[in-house]
């Protein structure tokens, strides 16, 4: 049967509880032995067969009890509440890894881990990103925020550039390093809290063959 056709493109901000840098870019075990986050993507344009995604943010909380390989993970998806009904539907497919090559994105491929899919939140998502800069500030109303800063020389304070490349990667094959501050409100399914830990930035381009590499929008 033919898949969907869907592409989503824009940019991601990523933060972990690991140390700075995240050994699971690396395939080696998550710094403190078990692994939460908070994802959040922003489309700048994107569509899912003839349903248009521009303009929406997705994301959600994550929490695994060892490293994500060996599953038994929790998910929170929560999608822009702005999302009319056709829209939420196809974000929540492409989030949950229906209509992708098995294996060829990070949707697909951590949905494979989970034990435990929470109810989806439609919420107010807002996330302001300087890619450059590597700076960003995420909030979702009522359950989630976060502070993404640059990576800082600890004896003269100065901003670090470090990046991860990945040319198989199937989340980005480029990221910028940074340094995130998370807090969950009370209440929230997945509690996450923590700071000066492991954030990335990433251009977004991906279809359901996985991350888009050197083709033309």
């Amino acid at each position: 049967m033919a898949r969907v056709d869907w592409r989503i493109q824009g940019y991601d901000v990523t933060n972990c509880n690991c140390a700075w840098g995240c050994p699971c870019q690396f395939m080696s075990l998550p710094t403190q032995g078990y692994c939460h986050a908070g994802v959040f993507f922003r489309v700048d344009r994107g569509h899912f067969g003839s349903t248009s995604l521009d303009g929406l943010a997705f994301g959600g909380l994550f929490a695994w009890p060892k490293a994500i390989h060996m599953g038994n993970g929790h998910a929170q998806p929560i999608i822009d509440v702005r999302a009319n009904d056709a829209q939420r539907e196809a974000l929540l497919k492409i989030m949950s890894g229906e209509e992708t090559e098995p294996g060829a994105t990070i949707f697909n491929v951590f949905a494979a881990t989970y034990s435990k899919v929470h109810q989806p939140l439609f919420k107010p998502i807002r996330i302001e990103a300087d890619l450059e800069a590597r700076t960003a500030r995420i909030e979702v109303e009522g359950v989630f925020e976060a502070r993404v800063e640059p990576i800082r020389n600890p004896v003269t304070g100065e901003a670090v550039r470090a990046q991860i490349v990945l040319p198989a990667g199937f989340e980005y094959e480029r990221a910028d390093a940074a340094s995130g501050k998370v807090q969950t409100m009370p209440g929230a399914s997945i509690p996450l809290s923590w700071d000066a830990k492991h954030a990335h930035f990433a251009r977004l381009d991906m279809t359901g063959e996985g991350v888009v590499r050197g083709r033309a929008a």
